[in-house]
């Protein structure tokens, strides 16, 4: 019996769904979705996959900012992309600071792990959206198949690609990315 997992595209957050500042979003009103985002959400929930973000907020660790910034900035984003018809169900943040020893800082996988503890998914047929190698390395380290977007860092990233870090698509920017999974779950 075929078992029924659910469907679910994993995205970065900084440079994929919203404007990558080269530092940190430390509040909200730097907060800046990129153009096609909030549509491509909405086209995403339609076609029933669960949106998860998975992304690196060494700031917090850094004392760059605190937690609770990092949850207000959360929550309005999780809001605005509600508002827009998409939804998000869940986030996943590394928060140790850049030169902590953790398993959850892309590239290593303990992110993806924390995620499919609560979401039953196949890796395989998973999708993650980033825009940096890192992102990259790391779905492919867990058997998700990779988009590389080239917004925020991904132009410049693209260049750095190896055979172990080959993305199984580039796309332009998140809405290429979309259409890509939607036509690939159409088939």
């Amino acid at each position: 019996m075929k078992k029924n997992f659910r469907k679910v595209v994993f995205i970065d957050r900084d440079g994929v769904i919203n404007l990558d500042l080269g530092g940190y979003v430390t509040k909200w009103e730097d907060f800046e979705f990129l153009p096609g985002v909030l549509d491509g959400l909405r086209r995403i929930r339609e076609r029933g996959y669960d949106t998860v973000v998975i992304s690196n907020q060494a700031g917090v660790g850094d004392g760059l900012f605190s937690k609770e910034t990092l949850d207000h900035i959360t929550a309005s984003m999780t809001e605005a992309v509600r508002e827009a018809g998409g939804e998000i169900r869940a986030v996943y943040y590394c928060l140790h600071g850049k030169k902590g020893d953790c398993d959850c800082r892309k590239p290593k996988t303990g992110l993806f792990e924390q995620a499919h503890r609560q979401i039953d998914f196949n890796p395989a047929e998973t999708f993650f959206v980033g825009d940096k190698i890192s992102d990259i390395k790391a779905g492919k380290d867990y058997g998700l198949k990779t988009i590389m977007v080239l917004t925020g860092y991904g132009a410049a990233h693209q260049a750095e690609i190896t055979p172990e870090t080959k993305p199984d698509y580039i796309a332009r920017d998140f809405k290429e990315a979309v259409d890509l999974l939607l036509v690939h779950d159409a088939k």
